[in-house]
């Protein structure tokens, strides 16, 4: 049997694809949406790819199904009451298939969603028990999967639906049973995952928190509670994914643009996603543009900051970069990209048109304007855990999640200090800020861990 699993950095997702090149035939199991990394192992391998099978509708990324149909001609899978309105092969409980040696059952998990599916997978020149489960969105490593995102209206439905999945149904199976889940560190579809790639049932049994209640009423309790920010992204990916994602080829062609086209196209409306690094972003920017850099979770930025009908403009330092990007964003279904600054935030400085700078404070400066007195409003824009572990004195709190959703009253004339753990998020934060009026805004270069390491006091 032929087994691997396949990373998505940034969005923390894992696919599999499972086969047997004796028999020239494999599976796919919640492909991501750029597919080539499926395609090579078809070639390399020597097997055909016959089947793509999501475990869920996801709502965090843009599902790779269609484009390995277009691409193969494979089936696409999804379990039978699965609310989808394109062409599938339906899967029943305890249906079986098979690749060669290699051997799949279906089995109907609820709770992260009422239609998910996990694959018992067995590898029959080992024997006829099963040696992995692939878990989806259900159960991961040190964690479960959230039951909100379906809608408040069938919380407590989907709670139920969890306990009886991971309680009961999961109870049948032994401890050795390896468990391959769909998200790592990094997804939000659950709340603690470990970066650790798989596990066993055994080890969750015993060290996975959500796998430890006594009783229904505390883990309904535990799971009505305190889940990460839902981005803007989730709605529009999960209606993609339910209608069948357009194929990448019928997006908008990329362009490298000329100021003059640039500007044309923000005057439209576009939003422009400068992905420098946060001093480049501070030294000079376009006016009205965002700071979302790249680093590993940028894509769940982009998902909380702007609507994913938007149009797309980016300024990078290379094509590279431009082609990088454009990727993270059909990964979570953000299609409408338009191009980028041709030569860069140059071009745009030295075709003569305005820029904006971000100032970037200094641990040292923000302690020295405390010891003089002067007035300042000092944000901390990090999580709440965050925030109840050390803070730096005189803050006030407003997390980044609450500012690009609006919740927030801060006075436009002040002078405003934003910080977070490191400053990438305070960037976004003060980008944001500036873009919606606010001229005095400050980011803290290092943020709390700047602070910290100077020596400088904390408050709990």
């Amino acid at each position: 049997m032929y087994f691997k699993q396949i990373t998505t950095p940034g969005l923390g997702c894992f696919s599999y694809v499972i086969g047997c090149p004796a028999a020239g035939e494999m599976i796919v199991v919640d492909p991501k949406r750029d597919v080539q990394d499926y395609l090579d192992i078809s070639r390399e391998e020597g097997m055909k790819i016959v089947h793509v099978i999501d475990t869920h509708v996801h709502a965090d990324h843009v599902s790779g199904a269609q484009e390995l149909k277009s691409h193969t001609g494979a089936d696409i899978m999804v379990y039978e009451t699965s609310p989808v309105s394109y062409e599938f092969t339906p899967l029943k409980e305890g249906q079986k298939l098979t690749v060669g040696n290699a051997a799949l059952e279906v089995l109907h998990t609820p709770g992260h969603t009422p239609d998910a599916l996990s694959l018992l997978v067995t590898d029959l020149t080992r024997g006829d028990e099963p040696w992995m489960l692939l878990t989806g969105d259900v159960l991961f490593v040190n964690d479960i999967g959230r039951p909100d995102l379906v809608g408040g209206a069938k919380l407590d439905e989907q709670i139920q639906n969890l306990w009886n999945t991971l309680y009961v149904k999961f109870k049948q199976y032994p401890d050795s049973l390896e468990v391959f889940p769909a998200h790592g560190a990094g997804s939000l579809c659950g709340r603690g995952m470990s970066s650790k790639p798989s596990s066993t049932l055994g080890f969750e049994r015993r060290h996975n928190a959500m796998l430890g209640f006594d009783s229904f009423e505390a883990f309904h309790l535990a799971m009505s509670q305190d889940f990460p920010a839902r981005p803007k992204s989730f709605t529009h990916i999960i209606s993609t994914n339910a209608g069948g994602a357009p194929l990448l080829e019928r997006c908008p062609m990329d362009l490298a643009m000329d100021p003059y086209k640039f500007e044309e196209k923000m005057q439209d409306g576009a939003v422009v996603i400068d992905v420098r690094d946060a001093a480049a972003f501070a030294g000079y920017h376009i006016p009205g543009s965002l700071n979302i850099g790249f680093e590993a979770s940028l894509a769940n930025w982009v998902g909380m900051t702007v609507e994913p009908d938007a149009d797309i403009l980016l300024v990078v330092d290379s094509r590279d970069d431009y082609d990088r990007m454009r990727t993270e964003l059909h990964r979570i279904g953000y299609d409408r990209i338009y191009g980028y600054l041709s030569g860069g935030i140059q071009a745009w400085v030295y075709s003569g048109r305005p820029v904006d700078r971000l100032t970037v404070d200094s641990a040292q400066d923000l302690q020295n304007i405390q010891a003089e007195g002067k007035p300042i409003s000092l944000i901390d824009v990090r999580t709440p855990g965050e925030w109840s572990s050390g803070r730096i004195p005189g803050a006030k709190h407003v997390p980044l999640a609450d500012i690009l959703a609006g919740k927030y009253d801060l006075d436009e004339n002040a002078h405003h200090l934003l910080y977070c753990a490191a400053g990438y998020r305070s960037n976004i934060a003060a980008s944001y800020l500036q873009k919606h009026g606010y001229w005095d805004v400050h980011s803290l270069a290092g943020g709390y861990q700047a602070w910290n390491r100077a020596g400088y006091s904390t408050e709990r």
